[in-house]
């Protein structure tokens, strides 16, 4: 209690912003990094059966696919053996962070099928005969306890960048979804095949968000009549949208072309220029301490005079957390 009243008379901070204060009073020094800094790709590709998203990730440097869904027989690559629960996909991950190999590239095949797996695992973790799906728990319940399972595995991945240094790929179908403009009209548009909450976790982690389509042409036919009807025509061209459009959400960093082919040498050569022309000099692209004891507090640029029964709340603090 007697922290507490304390914390009040400084102010009504929580004891966690108390001890990050102290550490940078304490520390005084701060690590800025400057420049741009290549680092593992993290990347969406999303489209429609069979357009050959594998087979575009299968060019990446030594790629590993965690086999979900269980489609790649005919894909030229390394696999794992197909990954039917959550657990499994929870150790292949555990493996490529600790274990012995020389993989640089993750490849999970497929995202949606992976978001199955968690939905499966929520409805057997619920224990009840009448719970069939996950949309069977109320109020929305079960896909808000499928967040924290989606931290999990980002973060896994995340290691693997980290640690590994290795890119992440991740493959999905693609859904058209109605999107709700908040400026127009609501509209049809082409978007990952996952739930909106899960979709947003990784469109925010990812680098690039990328939609693998083809190239279709429209003809007029003639019906007699006076009368015509539009004809769709495939004309075979694959290619990545890049940015996000009326009819396709995407995203990039890296100010890559609207377009691209669907090959991945194509995707490496426009990302090995971006680096190329915003190459900095070893000195500058270095880590640089800088002095942050001037750092704001409470709206002011100058260090704070912290008196003795302020510090006195720090190292209770200290004690409880």
């Amino acid at each position: 209690m007697r922290v507490a009243r304390l914390m009040v008379q400084a102010g009504s901070i929580p004891a966690s912003r108390l001890l990050c204060c102290e550490f940078l009073l304490k520390e005084k020094q701060m690590k800025i990094v400057k420049g741009v800094r290549p680092s593992p790709r993290r990347i969406m590709l999303y489209g429609p059966h069979g357009i050959g998203k594998g087979t575009w990730a299968s060019k990446a440097p030594s790629p590993i696919f965690l086999d979900i869904e269980g489609g790649l027989e005919d894909t030229d690559c390394e696999r794992t053996s197909r990954l039917g629960s959550l657990g499994q996909v929870a150790e292949a991950l555990t493996w490529l962070i600790s274990g012995e190999h020389d993989y640089k590239t993750c490849v999970i095949d497929t995202i949606d099928w992976l978001e199955q797996l968690i939905h499966k695992q929520i409805v057997k973790d619920e224990g009840k005969s009448a719970i069939k799906s996950i949309a069977d728990i109320g109020y929305g319940k079960g896909y808000a306890r499928a967040i924290p399972m989606w931290s999990f595995i980002i973060s896994q991945l995340e290691q693997l960048r980290v640690q590994r240094k290795m890119a992440i790929i991740l493959l999905s179908h693609a859904k058209v979804e109605r999107y709700e403009a908040p400026d127009s009209e609501s509209y049809d548009r082409y978007s990952p095949d996952l739930h909106k909450s899960s979709c947003g976790m990784l469109q925010e982690w990812c680098d690039e968000v990328l939609f693998a389509t083809s190239r279709v042409f429209i003809k007029k036919q003639e019906e007699g009549f006076n009368k015509t009807r539009a004809v769709a025509i495939d004309g075979k061209e694959r290619y990545i949208r890049t940015c996000e459009s009326a009819s396709s959400l995407a995203k990039n960093r890296l100010n890559l072309p609207e377009e691209l082919p669907l090959e991945w040498s194509a995707y490496m050569a426009v990302v090995s220029k971006h680096y190329a022309a915003h190459a900095q000099p070893e000195a500058t692209a270095e880590a640089t301490t800088v002095d942050v004891s001037g750092i704001v507090v409470d709206g002011s640029s100058k260090a704070p005079e912290v008196d003795p029964e302020y510090q006195e709340v720090l190292a209770e603090a200290a004690k409880i957390f």
